[in-house]
C-alpha cells in the first residue's frame, strides 16, 4: 500500500523563536519540517529533535539567505529530500546586529526585501497549486508610513514594508501557479531577540508595550497562528493575519 505523502514546509531562520515554534506547530499537523540556520547548528538541531520526536522528517540546511550560492545549495538539498513544497514559511530578517551595519549599512534591504526575493524564485519550481507563502512582520513593518518609529528600528521597518510590498507585487505571478500568499504580523514577541535589542536603544519599551497591550504574543503563539493560517484554505491571498492585538495599538 502507499503510503501517504505528507505536507512540506521550509522555514528560514528556523532554529530560534517565532521559526522554531513555527517547525513545532506544524510538525505537530503533520508537515515535514525543513528549516535555515545562520551559524548556529546545535540550536537547529535542537529544533530538528523535538520536531522529529512528532514522527515527521526534517532537514537542517545552514544557510545565509542574503548569499545567492547559500540560496542555491539550499534547494539542492531541499529537492534531494523532497519531491514539492507545500508552504514556505518567510521568517529570516535582520537589520539590527551591529557587526553586519557597521560594514554593510544596507544590510537591512538586502535581508528583508531582496533575500526574500531570492528565496522565493528558488522555491517556485518546488511549488505546486494549492501551496502557500507566508511572510512574516511586525506591526511596525506593516504599518510603514503610519505610525511613528522607533530610530533604531527604522531601517527594520522600512526594508520589511519594502519586503511585503514586493511580495504583494506579485500576488498575481503568484495567483497563475496556483499559490497563495499570507502576511503575519504581530507586536513585540516574547521569547525573540528583537525586544532586547530594542531595549539597548529604547529602555522600558517591553513594559510600555506590555502595559498598553496586557500582554505581549509569545513565540508558541505566534507559530501556532501561522500553522493556523496554512491549513486554514479559507484565507484568500494577501490576507493579514494579526497575532495578538489589533494593529490599531501602535497608534495610542
Amino acid at each position: 500500500m502507499t503510503e501517504t505523502r505528507r505536507p512540506t514546509v521550509l522555514i528560514t531562520g528556523g532554529s530560534r523563536g517565532i521559526g522554531a515554534a513555527t517547525a513545532r506547530a506544524l510538525a505537530h499537523q503533520g508537515y515535514d519540517v525543513a528549516l535555515t540556520y545562520h551559524n548556529k547548528r546545535a540550536r537547529a538541531e535542537e529544533v530538528a529533535d523535538e520536531v522529529r520526536r512528532t514522527g515527521v522528517r526534517t532537514l537542517v540546511v545552514a544557510c545565509d539567505i542574503t548569499r545567492p550560492d547559500d540560496v542555491a545549495s539550499l534547494y539542492a538539498e531541499l529537492q534531494a529530500w523532497a519531491a514539492r513544497l507545500d508552504l514556505l514559511v518567510l521568517n529570516a530578517s535582520g537589520g539590527l546586529e551591529r557587526e553586519r551595519l557597521a560594514t554593510d549599512p544596507d544590510y537591512p534591504m538586502r535581508i528583508n526585501r531582496d533575500a526574500q526575493r531570492q528565496v522565493l524564485d528558488g522555491a517556485l519550481s518546488l511549488m505546486a497549486t494549492g501551496s502557500s507563502v507566508i511572510f512574516v512582520t511586525s506591526h511596525w513593518a506593516h504599518l510603514y508610513g503610519q505610525v511613528s518609529q522607533l530610530p533604531v528600528y527604522e531601517p527594520i521597518a522600512a526594508s520589511k514594508h519594502a519586503g511585503e510590498a514586493m511580495l504583494r507585487a506579485r500576488i498575481g505571478e503568484l495567483a497563475l501557479a496556483g499559490i497563495r500568499l499570507l502576511v503575519v504580523t504581530g507586536d513585540l514577541v516574547e521569547g525573540t531577540i528583537t525586544p532586547r535589542l530594542l531595549e539597548r536603544a529604547a529602555p522600558g519599551l517591553t513594559a510600555q508595550r506590555r502595559e498598553t497591550l496586557g500582554k505581549l504574543p509569545t513565540t508558541e503563539e505566534f507559530g501556532q497562528a501561522i500553522a493556523t493560517a496554512a491549513l486554514d484554505s479559507s484565507l484568500p491571498s494577501g490576507q493579514v493575519v494579526v497575532v495578538g492585538t489589533n494593529v490599531e495599538s501602535m497608534s495610542e
